[in-house]
């Protein structure tokens, strides 16, 4: 049995971090399209990720009066990534098959393009580059299904992390 802290905090900080990812999605698409093929806020999602998760693990473990074992850590974390993922997937869904498909088409296309722009700049011979366009036009990274293959990756990733998390916030061991 789940405890009812580990619970409900896993389940309280899974939907806020859904959400937010969530309007991430929804203002970029409103603001500039083009910022969906930048890595730079991939790298600052994560970042957010990572310092949402420790505010989360800190204070389930202050909520427990600091006894939280590695289980009761990675399972607090678990729910927590599992829920934020799942929103931020239905939502990526919804706008990307439902509220406006073509989205999905002008995000590959501006992808392809700064993937070209990337491997012309070292260099890579034309038939390559060509190779990966004919490749990436084949491929529609916002279908359902790519969104839900996508999704499963991003929770493999993220347990590995909650892995490293559960242990840094265990509590140490008294003897």
């Amino acid at each position: 049995m789940i405890n009812e802290i580990i619970k409900r905090n896993g389940v309280t900080y899974g939907i806020i971090i859904g959400l937010i990812s969530s309007l991430t999605t929804a203002s970029i698409y409103a603001i500039n399209i083009n910022l969906f093929t930048s890595w730079w806020l991939g790298i600052l999602s994560v970042l957010f990720y990572i310092v949402f998760s420790i505010i989360l693990l800190s204070k389930t473990k202050k909520a427990l009066n600091g006894v939280f074992t590695f289980k009761e850590a990675f399972t607090t974390y678990f729910i927590f990534a599992v829920i934020g993922v799942l929103i931020g997937a239905i939502f990526n869904i919804l706008l990307f098959n439902v509220i406006d498909p073509s989205a999905s088409d002008t995000v590959k296309e501006l992808t392809i393009k700064s993937v070209v722009e990337t491997m012309q700049k070292y260099n890579t011979p034309a038939s390559t580059i060509n190779e990966m366009i004919a490749k990436m036009k084949e491929n529609n990274p916002y279908s359902t299904i790519e969104i839900l293959k996508g999704s499963a990756f991003v929770i493999v990733f993220y347990s590995i992390l909650g892995l490293i998390m559960a242990a840094f916030f265990k509590s140490k061991t008294q003897e």
